[in-house]
């Protein structure tokens, strides 16, 4: 009885060993530049998850109808690339631009003080 088990686990072994596929592992060398992309994807995500964490950030997205919560979401949804140049988007983004009324106001300002102090 324990020679026919024997022989039957045997068989069945080997036709597992034949039948069933070997993955072998891959080890290889990854590039500095692959390294740093995936780093600085994440980093980029992270940076405009806290932007659109900001109170501020939220404030506004409220006022255009806009929920905070959705918007994570979907940036969460977006592909690397995407999030790359949404990212660069908020950097290039000037931080406290003027308005045309602020413009307005510094050209009227230089031209009063060129009035009063070149004046002859």
């Amino acid at each position: 009885m324990t020679s026919t088990m024997k022989k039957m686990t045997c068989r069945v072994l080997a036709v597992s060993l034949l039948a069933l596929s070997f993955q072998t592992a891959n080890a290889g060398m990854i590039g500095a530049d692959q390294a740093a992309a995936a780093g600085a994807a994440q980093t980029d995500r992270g940076m405009v998850m806290s932007v659109l964490a900001r109170a501020d950030t939220a404030a506004q997205l409220q006022a255009q109808g806009i929920d905070p919560a959705a918007a994570r979401a979907r940036v969460a949804a977006m592909t690397d690339q995407e999030v790359q140049a949404l990212a660069q988007d908020i950097h290039t983004a000037p931080a406290g631009a003027m308005s045309s009324g602020g413009w307005i106001a510094v050209i009227l300002i230089a031209g009063l003080v060129w009035y009063f102090a070149f004046r002859k």
